[in-house]
């Protein structure tokens, strides 16, 4: 393990896909403390996530370094903790609350929309900054009814430069304590005032207007019994996790079309089949587009079938959360293997995504994967798609984060053709996959 220090900081997936390939399903680490090992079949991984849960927790290297930002948040906060949170969100993400996040994602879009008719064809933008924006405003006006669009630039670098340093303290556990002002620290601390800074406005905004309605998030957080700092963490950790996953997977899902124009004009004839009556052309009007989406029923989001098989297959090949940790604290039977209790296990939806053992040609860009036949979606093994996570700990903003993806991908594809400016940008697994450079691409309006 000394010797692969190196080459597990230049990159951790070649290196997780490298034993895999080499020492099967399941894998020990020579490491003292604790005892280490990665699991990858599908069946195993649910047994983890699903069928032992109980017996698992996040007190893990991974998500105490998250915690430096997020606290004890919903996706930090252990299983007591966690429990009573989950609780007090739930209702924030109900089905019924889908057509509002649809009718914040036309808006927010509409605005994208709008950036790339003015670059105009032969124009370049970099769409990974383009739909972070968008995923910040979508964020800020569901969960909190706040604007976050004059501060989203920052704050988007904020996140970025956040979790840029909580993947250092990940891989270097023995960093100098948080009070030690060395350049990480000093980054990190700025990232963190930015961070709540954003919190006090949100807070203020609402004490000035009073509550909203229908109640979203921030109204069912100021009515429970949490105090300042856990709603502060609940806050911090839906900017942060609630918009740079969903931002993850529309970037990689536009470089994907890039470099596959014919499935682009599958989107694109389909979201203007879709949405012609209710979201205007581009150049024409777009104020209103986004109170048709949110009046509608979610129908829409339904027929939307290759955008959201898209963003399926998006999230297959580059799953925003590459890497799932979990400590176990009673002995387990995982791949014919004895896994002791007080052991660290390393899941990666990555290498789960690509077992051969399911998928079919599992490195290649194939959205049909994820098509209706037959009349019923093609769902593949439940085991082996875990974007989301699975179990009682999945991620709670998994239907939000649709919604806002597949409209969002619609309406840009409905737009204008994107193509990559270069060589393609490869996957860089920090916190989430983000692309190694600016995704910078070429604009051809429709």
């Amino acid at each position: 393990m000394v010797r692969a220090m190196r080459r597990i900081g230049d990159d951790p997936l070649a290196f997780l896909a490298e034993q895999w390939r080499r020492h099967g399903d399941v894998v020990q680490f020579p490491i003292p403390s604790p005892p280490t090992y990665m699991v990858s079949h599908p069946d195993d991984v649910r047994t983890v996530l699903v069928g032992r849960s109980r017996d698992v927790t996040k007190d893990t290297i991974q998500y105490r370094a998250l915690s430096r930002v997020t606290g004890q948040g919903l996706l930090t906060a252990n299983n007591p903790v966690w429990r009573e949170h989950r609780r007090i969100l739930q209702p924030a993400f109900h089905a019924d609350t889908l057509p509002r996040v649809a009718g914040h994602t036309a808006r927010a879009a509409s605005v994208l929309v709008e950036r790339l008719i003015e670059v105009g064809d032969g124009g370049v933008v970099d769409i990974d900054a383009e739909v972070m924006t968008v995923a910040l405003e979508v964020v800020g006006d569901s969960l909190f009814g706040h604007e976050l669009g004059p501060v989203a630039d920052r704050l988007a670098a904020a996140t970025l430069t956040a979790l840029g340093e909580v993947v250092a303290m990940a891989r270097m556990p023995l960093r100098a304590p948080a009070w030690i002002p060395t350049p990480g620290n000093r980054r990190m601390a700025r990232s963190l005032a930015e961070l709540d800074a954003a919190v006090t406005a949100i807070l203020a905004q609402r004490a000035a207007q009073g509550p909203s309605d229908p109640p979203d998030m921030l109204d069912l957080l100021q009515a429970s019994t949490l105090d300042r700092r856990e709603i502060r963490d609940e806050i911090v950790t839906f900017l942060v996790a609630g918009h740079e996953t969903v931002a993850s997977a529309l970037t990689w899902a536009l470089v994907l079309l890039g470099a596959h124009p014919e499935i682009a004009d599958r989107v694109a004839a389909e979201a203007d089949e879709v949405l012609g009556g209710l979201i205007p052309l581009p150049g024409t009007s777009v104020p209103g587009s986004s109170e048709a989406v949110q009046g509608s029923d979610m129908s829409v989001l339904a027929a939307l079938q290759v955008s959201r098989a898209v963003v399926d297959e998006a999230m297959r090949l580059h799953p925003p959360a590459w890497l799932i940790t979990r400590s176990t604290t009673a002995d387990m039977e995982l791949g014919g293997s004895h896994v002791p209790g007080g052991s660290l296990v390393i899941l990666s939806p990555w290498i789960v995504h690509r077992h051969p053992a399911v998928w079919d040609e599992p490195d290649e860009f194939r959205p049909e994967r994820f098509l209706p036949t037959g009349g019923a979606i093609a769902a593949p093994a439940r085991n082996a798609y875990i974007p989301f996570g699975a179990g009682p700990r999945m991620c709670i903003g998994r239907d939000f984060a649709y919604a806002e993806a597949v409209l969002c991908l619609a309406m840009v594809c409905r737009t204008a053709r994107l193509a990559p400016t270069g060589p393609p940008v490869r996957a860089l697994p920090l916190v989430t996959i983000r692309p190694d450079r600016p995704a910078l691409m070429r604009v051809t309006l429709r």
